[in-house]
């Protein structure tokens, strides 16, 4: 009888869940501190404030999707300026690159959302629950009620961490002080509301119960980073030439022969991701260092030399099997392929820096009506009108006049103005209505098309738009 006739009862292998024993150590110091950092920048830069007088928003960081604008500080971008923000996410993804290549997964073991978040739900849930032990005794008890007033507090902490996540994010498209007072009295816009509970769900589910499921099955960066490492990347790594054979038992006969590994399964119980880091280079590894700190207590405490687990790079693993020096990290870190990251990240990273220092305060556009072309007055002379939409990018009210060149004869009006001075608000976009005559005996109005262009001055500064005036055509 095949196995097609007896199938399986199921395909499908419950999670275990993984409970990190608490460890002590240079990478959970970094860890902790990085843990720090990264979520008070996060918590409190909306809250920063930024003079930027009367007429502009206050908050140093902000996302302005109601008039299209992004604010950083002293920097303002506009919708014809998103080549900044293109730029950014290039220098992001080319940084990715460049610290993957050098180090591994960097990023997914200290810096991630998902993994900085994880590693604070399960601090809570150790302060609240117990070290492993603990909380494996809990989890595999019957529901009582101190497992039910753990777990009720312990969730209800992650709930919080969670509601401020969610609430930290939506501040930043608003001001935060008047967003949080709206909020409070239930006056916001439904769509803080909607956002907030969502970001609210997935920070509690992702940190606090799915976990590692999201590093291994949701996230496609470990299957990226493979076309970013190469034998010369340092990552963790277990060096068996020096931990093979392992064994519990140090004295007796055969002691000699095992190697330094005391196989008391350490590395695998400080893993938040559940794994044996001495089955060799894996997936859901986020070479976070915890298990390099527990190898290097154990074999502090038995006297042995330290870094069985440690970061190393495959293109030394020959060198170190034989006893021999490895090549210096210097080496490992700036080779070819880094050197290209390194370069291109400050090419654009300059190129960004001179765009946004030499780029005008303002600008125009000017936009020719095409329906009519043009109109003949009632003395025979030619008009044409145009959009003229002027951009003032300063925080300050700003004066334009407007001319028109490349054609004698021509007159320039504004619609609703005295004259062709006008005036734009400050860190404004506006549009005017602006009509060019030429006399019906001139060049202009006999030709059917001349090139012409609209002049906007102010000050000491001009910008000019090339267009058309369309004449008769004679």
């Amino acid at each position: 009888m095949s196995d097609i006739d007896n199938p399986p009862d199921s395909l499908y292998a419950a999670r275990e869940p993984v409970f990190p024993r608490r460890v002590q150590g240079s990478f959970r110091r970094l860890k902790w501190w990085l843990m720090g950092v990264l979520l008070g920048i996060y918590y409190i830069t909306p809250w920063l404030r930024w003079d930027r007088g009367p007429h502009l928003p206050d908050q140093a960081v902000l996302v302005d999707i109601a008039n299209r604008r992004f604010f950083f500080f002293f920097v303002e971008i506009w919708p014809h300026e998103f080549y900044f923000v293109a730029g950014l996410l290039i220098m992001a993804g080319l940084g990715l690159f460049l610290f993957t290549s050098a180090l591994g997964r960097v990023w997914c073991g200290y810096a991630c959302p998902q993994t900085v978040w994880t590693d604070l739900f399960i601090t809570v849930e150790r302060w609240i629950e117990g070290d492993r032990n603990a909380r494996v005794r809990l989890w595999r008890q019957p529901w009582g009620l101190r497992k039910i007033r753990l777990y009720g507090l312990k969730w209800t902490v992650w709930l919080l961490i969670a509601l401020a996540t969610g609430g930290a994010w939506v501040f930043y498209f608003t001001d935060a002080p008047t967003l949080a007072r709206d909020l409070v009295a239930f006056e916001a816009h439904p769509a803080a509301y909607i956002t907030i509970a969502i970001l609210t769900a997935t920070t509690f589910f992702f940190g606090g119960f799915f976990r590692e499921q999201i590093c291994i099955y949701a996230c496609p960066w470990p299957r990226i980073q493979a076309a970013m490492m190469d034998e010369d990347t340092l990552t963790i790594g277990y060096r068996d030439w020096r931990g093979e054979p392992r064994g519990k038992h140090r004295k007796g006969p055969g002691a000699a022969n095992l190697g330094d590994c005391i196989d008391c399964s350490a590395c695998v119980n400080v893993c938040p991701m559940g794994i044996d880091i001495r089955d060799g280079q894996q997936l859901a590894c986020i070479t976070c260092g915890l298990c390099i700190d527990a190898c290097n207590d154990v074999m502090d405490r038995v006297g042995k030399p330290r870094d069985l687990i440690g970061y190393m790079a495959l293109s030394d693993e020959r060198s170190e099997r034989v006893g021999a020096e490895p090549k210096p990290v210097w080496s490992h870190v700036f080779r070819p392929r880094t050197i290209l990251y390194s370069s291109l990240w400050a090419a654009v990273g300059v190129g960004l820096l001179v765009a946004l220092f030499v780029r005008a305060d303002f600008d125009m556009a000017v936009a020719p009506e095409r329906n009519p072309t043009f109109i003949t007055l009632s003395n025979g002379d030619i008009r044409n009108a145009y959009e003229v939409r002027l951009r003032n990018m300063e925080g300050a009210p700003r004066d334009f006049t407007l001319a028109v060149q490349g054609a004698d004869g021509l007159e320039l009006a504004v619609q609703g103005a005295e004259g062709r001075n006008v005036t734009v608000a400050a860190d404004r976009l506006e549009s005017h209505r602006v009509y060019l005559t030429a006399p019906a005996d001139s060049d202009a109005a006999r030709t059917a098309r001349t090139d012409v262009e609209i002049v906007a001055i102010s000050g000491d500064e001009e910008v000019s738009v090339g267009t058309v005036f369309n004449g008769r055509g004679e």
